[in-house]
């Protein structure tokens, strides 16, 4: 069987797998651009607790996925828990550090100037430090976006979804008929999807970011 009529014949399965493959990686990077600004807001202002914050997310990061998912499997089970939980801690460290590399970066005669017209610290915050910083923060969650499509793929390993589930397939049957088909129709589809997301992200900073600031 060819790798076309591979897919034609599995079509069905492939889509639901992608569409789960996608749908794990665009909540869990919800979470984690959540959690990655807020721990920037707190701590961009004072340089040990940024430092700090930057170091722990890339100490997360240095542990194998596999080990990671492996470790969280006795405590939260089998499925899209140990997913999730894996996928957020990877996301954070780009976010948190452009998150700190951003606000740090705000011209500090904007901020006074906001202060002379009588905004409050949040006020400052949100109208015109976390704007000034979107820019990073955005280049941010795309590369990790596009790190956990890969990282995604190895959820397979505690029965979680996604394209992961083909390749696995794959790689346990080596040496039948369709194991190279399952591999690559696998592999292709993180690709596209990542081509897809970086895509969708390149349209919203177009939409978000004034040309001026991008310039």
């Amino acid at each position: 069987m060819s790798f076309w009529e591979y897919v034609g014949s599995r079509h069905t399965q492939l889509l639901t797998d992608t569409f789960q493959h996608a749908s794990a990686v665009f909540q869990c990077m919800v979470l984690a651009t959540v959690l990655g600004v807020l721990l920037g807001v707190a701590t961009y202002r004072s340089e040990w607790a940024g430092n700090l914050a930057t170091a722990t997310t890339a100490t997360i990061l240095t542990v194998p996925s596999l080990a990671l998912i492996g470790l969280l499997v006795p405590i939260v089970g089998l499925g899209v828990a140990p997913t999730v939980i894996a996928l957020t801690l990877y996301g954070l460290l780009p976010v948190v550090r452009n998150a700190v590399v951003g606000l740090r970066g705000v011209d500090p005669a904007l901020i006074d100037a906001a202060k002379g017209i009588g905004m409050s610290r949040t006020a400052r915050l949100l109208r015109v430090e976390l704007p000034l910083a979107w820019p990073p923060i955005l280049t941010g969650i795309r590369v990790s976006t596009q790190m956990l499509m890969g990282i995604a793929a190895i959820a397979a390993y505690a029965s979680g979804p996604g394209l992961g589930n083909e390749i696995f397939r794959g790689i346990s049957s080596l040496g039948s008929a369709n194991a190279l088909n399952q591999v690559l129709s696998g592999t292709l589809g993180i690709v596209v999807l990542a081509l897809l997301f970086d895509a969708a992200y390149v349209l919203i900073g177009r939409l978000t970011i004034p040309r001026g600031i991008r310039a």
